[in-house]
């Protein structure tokens, strides 16, 4: 059974919320507070982690930077509504995807669904290494090595850096990528792309050890490419 960590304090949505999950079928552990979340994310190693912003003892914001710092699990944010700021901090800081309060019981499904499915181990493919100067996937660690140096992803950094590397030279928009990276057709939720491509990049410049050595290329109004 697929395990869920809920961390939520308010105690009326954090039951609906277990009602829900575990009626759809998933084991569902919860916190109400930022701290004991942290805990249980360590302890019970979930799937997926549903986090509220704000949370008592250990706000959302420094749970979402450790959990960062442990694990790329997907995290799916719980925003107040219209809070565009926090939803593009969220994103900033590697939240993978976020939904703002009050939701619907199926769109927190199809959302949860969603990036449980991208996460699932993805398979390799031929092509994914383009010489000693070039980039090489590693499906098994959902990782990319560049220059050398190998650059740990997200599910998401991977599965955006896999569909660029695959066509190579040509512009993805971000249209196209929302539609088969996120799951999303609708192409909602626009700026989840930018700050995907922005933190995959600067990963993959960190592990070169050189600013200047970026592999992607943005091209304006339309998306991105993979340059090789």
């Amino acid at each position: 059974m697929t395990r869920v960590l809920v961390v939520e304090d308010d105690p009326d949505l954090a039951l609906a919320l277990r009602t829900l999950l575990t009626r759809a079928g998933y084991e569902v552990v919860q916190a109400d507070n930022g701290r004991d979340g942290l805990r249980l994310l360590f302890a019970e190693r979930p799937a997926l982690l549903l986090l509220d912003i704000g949370l008592p003892e250990l706000n959302g914001w420094q749970v979402l930077e450790r959990t960062r710092d442990m694990s790329d699990l997907p995290v799916l944010l719980l925003t107040a509504r219209g809070a565009e700021t926090d939803r593009v901090r969220g994103l900033r800081a590697g939240a993978d995807d976020y939904l703002p309060k009050p939701f619907g019981n199926d769109e927190l499904l199809a959302r949860v669904e969603a990036l449980l499915r991208r996460s699932a181990p993805a398979a390799g493919w031929a092509g994914d290494s383009f010489g000693d100067d070039g980039l090489r996937l590693v499906p098994e660690r959902r990782s990319a090595v560049w220059q050398g140096q190998e650059a740990r992803l997200s599910d998401i950094e991977y599965r955006l850096l896999q569909l660029l590397v695959r066509n190579r030279g040509r512009v993805i928009t971000t249209d196209q990528l929302l539609d088969r990276v996120w799951d999303d057709p609708e192409g909602t939720g626009r700026e989840r792309v930018k700050f995907a491509v922005m933190r995959l990049r600067r990963k993959l410049r960190q592990a070169a050890g050189d600013e200047a050595a970026d592999p992607l290329e943005a091209v304006r109004g339309l998306g991105y490419r993979y340059r090789g």
